[in-house]
Protein backbone atom coordinates (compact mmCIF):
# COMPACT_ATOMS: atom_id res chain seq x y z
CA UNK A 1 0.00 0.00 0.00
CA UNK A 2 1.68 3.41 -1.21
CA UNK A 3 1.82 6.44 1.20
CA UNK A 4 -1.24 8.27 -0.53
CA UNK A 5 -3.61 4.74 0.05
CA UNK A 6 -2.36 4.62 3.88
CA UNK A 7 -3.43 8.09 4.56
CA UNK A 8 -6.80 7.40 2.92
CA UNK A 9 -7.26 4.21 4.54
CA UNK A 10 -6.72 5.91 7.61
CA UNK A 11 -8.58 8.93 7.60
CA UNK A 12 -10.86 6.43 6.77
CA UNK A 13 -10.51 4.60 9.92
CA UNK A 14 -10.51 8.02 11.92
CA UNK A 15 -13.93 9.24 10.19
CA UNK A 16 -12.04 12.45 8.68
CA UNK A 17 -13.02 13.88 5.60
CA UNK A 18 -10.12 15.23 3.70
CA UNK A 19 -11.08 19.04 4.05
CA UNK A 20 -10.54 18.24 7.55
CA UNK A 21 -7.47 16.46 7.68
CA UNK A 22 -5.88 19.28 5.08
CA UNK A 23 -6.51 21.74 7.37
CA UNK A 24 -5.33 19.98 10.66
CA UNK A 25 -1.94 19.90 8.59
CA UNK A 26 -1.97 23.46 7.95
CA UNK A 27 -3.43 24.17 4.59
CA UNK A 28 -5.85 26.60 3.68
CA UNK A 29 -9.74 25.54 3.66
CA UNK A 30 -10.42 26.50 0.39
CA UNK A 31 -7.55 23.73 -1.13
CA UNK A 32 -7.45 21.44 2.22
CA UNK A 33 -9.23 18.90 0.15
CA UNK A 34 -7.94 19.00 -3.01
CA UNK A 35 -4.52 18.88 -1.63
CA UNK A 36 -4.77 15.82 0.44
CA UNK A 37 -7.52 14.25 -2.80
CA UNK A 38 -3.47 14.81 -3.93
CA UNK A 39 -1.91 12.86 -2.10
CA UNK A 40 -4.31 10.37 -1.54
CA UNK A 41 -4.33 9.81 -5.47
CA UNK A 42 -0.67 10.06 -5.69
CA UNK A 43 -0.22 12.69 -7.68
CA UNK A 44 1.85 14.22 -5.00
CA UNK A 45 4.06 12.79 -2.19
CA UNK A 46 4.53 14.23 1.11
CA UNK A 47 7.82 14.30 2.32
CA UNK A 48 9.56 14.97 5.57
CA UNK A 49 8.22 17.24 8.07
CA UNK A 50 4.48 17.00 5.78
CA UNK A 51 4.70 13.02 6.68
CA UNK A 52 4.79 13.74 10.21
CA UNK A 53 2.19 16.26 10.43
CA UNK A 54 -0.23 14.16 8.84
CA UNK A 55 0.56 11.38 11.16
CA UNK A 56 0.17 13.68 14.14
CA UNK A 57 -3.52 14.83 12.59
CA UNK A 58 -4.14 11.07 12.21
CA UNK A 59 -2.87 10.29 15.92
CA UNK A 60 -0.08 7.60 14.39
CA UNK A 61 3.32 7.16 13.98
CA UNK A 62 5.40 8.39 10.68
CA UNK A 63 6.74 4.98 9.89
CA UNK A 64 2.64 3.85 10.07
CA UNK A 65 2.69 5.53 6.52
CA UNK A 66 6.26 5.50 5.17
CA UNK A 67 6.25 1.42 4.58
CA UNK A 68 8.26 0.27 2.08
CA UNK A 69 7.61 -0.24 -1.56
CA UNK A 70 4.90 -3.43 -0.84
CA UNK A 71 2.50 -2.74 -3.99
CA UNK A 72 4.15 -5.12 -5.87
CA UNK A 73 5.00 -8.49 -5.58
CA UNK A 74 8.51 -8.05 -7.09
CA UNK A 75 8.46 -5.16 -4.37
CA UNK A 76 7.39 -7.18 -1.68
CA UNK A 77 9.88 -10.01 -2.14
CA UNK A 78 12.59 -7.22 -2.25
CA UNK A 79 11.28 -6.04 1.70
CA UNK A 80 11.35 -9.81 2.21
CA UNK A 81 15.37 -10.06 1.81
CA UNK A 82 16.13 -6.68 3.15
CA UNK A 83 14.49 -8.40 6.45
CA UNK A 84 16.43 -11.30 6.02
CA UNK A 85 19.46 -9.20 5.96
CA UNK A 86 18.91 -7.03 8.37
CA UNK A 87 16.83 -9.06 11.23
CA UNK A 88 17.35 -12.57 10.25
CA UNK A 89 13.92 -13.76 8.67
CA UNK A 90 13.77 -16.32 6.97
CA UNK A 91 11.25 -18.76 4.45
CA UNK A 92 10.07 -22.06 6.18
CA UNK A 93 7.73 -25.00 6.31
CA UNK A 94 5.85 -24.81 9.68
CA UNK A 95 3.04 -27.33 9.96
CA UNK A 96 3.01 -28.13 6.11
CA UNK A 97 2.35 -23.99 5.26
CA UNK A 98 5.33 -21.65 3.94
CA UNK A 99 6.26 -18.62 6.78
CA UNK A 100 8.56 -16.51 7.79
CA UNK A 101 10.55 -17.40 10.45
CA UNK A 102 13.16 -15.70 12.89
CA UNK A 103 16.55 -17.06 12.95
CA UNK A 104 17.05 -18.00 16.81
CA UNK A 105 20.64 -16.70 17.05
CA UNK A 106 19.63 -13.51 16.34
CA UNK A 107 21.75 -10.77 17.97
CA UNK A 108 18.29 -8.45 18.33
CA UNK A 109 16.48 -9.06 21.18
CA UNK A 110 14.41 -6.06 20.46
CA UNK A 111 13.11 -7.53 17.12
CA UNK A 112 12.24 -10.57 19.28
CA UNK A 113 10.32 -8.74 22.30
CA UNK A 114 8.42 -6.54 19.65
CA UNK A 115 7.38 -9.56 17.54
CA UNK A 116 5.51 -11.34 20.97
CA UNK A 117 4.57 -8.05 21.58
CA UNK A 118 2.34 -7.91 18.37
CA UNK A 119 1.93 -12.00 18.48
CA UNK A 120 0.29 -10.98 22.01
CA UNK A 121 -1.81 -8.41 20.57
CA UNK A 122 -3.13 -10.37 17.96
CA UNK A 123 -4.33 -13.35 19.66
CA UNK A 124 -6.17 -10.72 21.76
CA UNK A 125 -7.74 -9.75 18.28
CA UNK A 126 -8.50 -13.26 17.45
CA UNK A 127 -9.62 -14.66 20.85
CA UNK A 128 -12.38 -11.60 20.75
CA UNK A 129 -10.72 -9.53 23.74
CA UNK A 130 -9.75 -6.72 21.69
CA UNK A 131 -12.04 -4.67 18.23
CA UNK A 132 -10.14 -4.54 15.40
CA UNK A 133 -10.37 -1.32 15.84
CA UNK A 134 -8.26 -1.47 19.06
CA UNK A 135 -5.65 -3.33 16.97
CA UNK A 136 -5.24 -0.79 14.63
CA UNK A 137 -4.95 1.21 17.11
CA UNK A 138 -2.14 -0.71 18.58
CA UNK A 139 -0.66 -0.79 15.39
CA UNK A 140 -0.82 2.11 13.88
CA UNK A 141 0.54 4.05 16.67
CA UNK A 142 3.31 1.16 17.75
CA UNK A 143 4.80 1.22 20.26
CA UNK A 144 3.23 4.11 22.61
CA UNK A 145 0.49 1.79 23.82
CA UNK A 146 3.04 -0.16 25.20
CA UNK A 147 5.13 2.08 26.57
CA UNK A 148 1.76 3.81 28.35
CA UNK A 149 1.19 0.14 30.00
CA UNK A 150 4.33 -0.16 30.93
CA UNK A 151 4.35 3.19 32.58
CA UNK A 152 0.92 2.05 34.26
CA UNK A 153 1.74 -0.89 35.44
CA UNK A 154 5.04 0.84 37.11
CA UNK A 155 3.13 3.57 38.61
CA UNK A 156 0.96 0.55 40.14
CA UNK A 157 3.86 -0.73 41.58
CA UNK A 158 4.93 2.60 42.91
CA UNK A 159 1.77 3.69 44.48
CA UNK A 160 1.74 -0.15 46.10
CA UNK A 161 5.12 0.76 47.78
CA UNK A 162 4.23 4.18 48.78
CA UNK A 163 1.17 3.06 50.27
CA UNK A 164 2.91 0.11 52.02
CA UNK A 165 6.55 1.45 52.57
CA UNK A 166 9.41 -0.61 53.94
CA UNK A 167 7.39 -3.83 52.78
CA UNK A 168 10.26 -5.60 49.89
CA UNK A 169 8.70 -8.02 47.81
Amino acid sequence: MAIGERIRFIRNLRGMTQKWLGMAIGFDKRTADVRVAQYEAGTRTPKGNLVESIARALDIRPQALTVPDIDTYIGLMHTFFALEDMYGFEPDICDNQLCIVLKQHTDNQSVVDNLQLWYKEAQKLRKGKITKEDYDAWRYTFPKMEAERSRAQLDAIRAKRNAHPGEEK
